[in-house]
């Protein structure tokens, strides 16, 4: 039996432009997803998940993958929890080059499925991870971040970039434009979360800003734009300059509403953090509900954020220099 965890993500700037080869800067977070895994003697799956939201439901089933658990969850959600679980499945099978073993899988995790922060790169990474090394392979950070996102890749039939798996194994802040991935320096972001208990509908929105993109010539400038403004960030990133970062941040968001990703409640987090003097805030990962980050040292922010209405949970969240591991 083999456990690994792998930490979930932020966006500090570049998502959904990241789709169409922009560069972004995801960071990764001390919110994990821990998956243990052990081998069985048969061909079958067994997975019982667990702890997959900060707040409001739970999902929790048994029994082979392709099943549909009984959870009162949008379908969507639950079909992608399984297909990441498969997808690493197969991965790790594929390294190992058996593909006929069954395995045994527990999922925990305190990272919200489809809110914005990594949770189904985190499940692949470290089900991979774990996978791998139950069969006796030894998977290398770059190895588990290739793997990870061709299971990413097969979920979201082919609309995945390496940004999020890439982020989830190496940890800390990674800078992805297309194939091109590394990690950055960076200072101590003090980061700030709000959740408003929900999730956005990934496939569709990454759907709408592709509808966007090609049919108007100035929602195709509004992504290369944020490219732009992620080259920028870079620099800011580079010197620790947060009150630039806070800045450029308040612009992507801009960017992001412009390509319809926001939604009521992230904007009405966003402003309450801006409000309580953060040094930005903007959504994070692919919109439509979830989650916002805002940059903020004091307390103030998170403090705003909990009397905010639509907020279920306010929260501080280290930068995590620590990728994918064992456990």
């Amino acid at each position: 039996m083999v456990t690994a965890s792998a930490p979930g993500k932020v966006y500090l700037f570049g998502e959904h432009a990241v789709v169409y080869g922009e560069p972004a800067v995801p960071c990764a977070i001390a919110r994990r997803a821990t998956v243990t895994v052990e081998a069985r003697d048969d061909d079958r799956l067994r997975v019982n998940a667990e702890d997959l939201t900060l707040d409001g439901f739970t999902v929790e089933y048994s029994g082979e993958t392709g099943t549909d658990p009984d959870v009162n969850v949008p379908d969507s959600l639950v079909e992608a929890a399984t297909g990441y679980i498969d997808a690493a499945v197969e991965q790790a099978r594929d390294a190992a080059d058996a593909p006929e073993v069954g395995f045994d899988i527990t999922i925990e995790s305190d990272i919200p499925l489809g809110a914005g922060l990594g949770s189904s790169a985190a499940v692949a990474a470290a089900g991979i991870r774990a996978g791998a090394r139950e069969l006796g392979v030894d998977l290398t950070d770059a190895e588990v971040a290739e793997r990870a996102y061709r299971a990413e890749l097969a979920v979201q039939d082919g609309n995945a970039s390496r940004a999020d798996t890439f982020c989830s194994a190496a940890g800390g802040a990674v800078r992805v434009e297309g194939d091109d991935c590394r990690s950055l320096d960076a200072p101590q972001l003090p980061f700030v979360i709000g959740f408003d208990g929900g999730a956005g509908d990934t496939g569709a929105l990454v759907a709408g800003v592709r509808s966007l993109k090609e049919g108007y010539g100035f929602a195709a400038d509004t992504v290369a734009a944020i490219g732009d403004l992620v080259r920028r960030g870079e620099d800011a990133l580079a010197a620790g300059d947060l009150g630039e970062l806070g800045r450029l941040m308040d612009f992507n968001h801009g960017l992001l509403s412009a390509l319809g990703v926001s939604s009521r409640s992230l904007d009405a987090m966003v402003w309450a953090a801006r409000d309580a003097g953060a040094h930005g805030a903007k959504l994070t990962g692919a919109g439509g509900g979830g989650c916002i980050v805002a940059l903020d040292p004091t307390e103030d922010t998170a403090t705003a954020l909990r009397y905010t209405p639509g907020c279920e949970e306010a929260f501080r969240a280290e930068l995590d220099t620590e990728g994918v591991r064992l456990e």
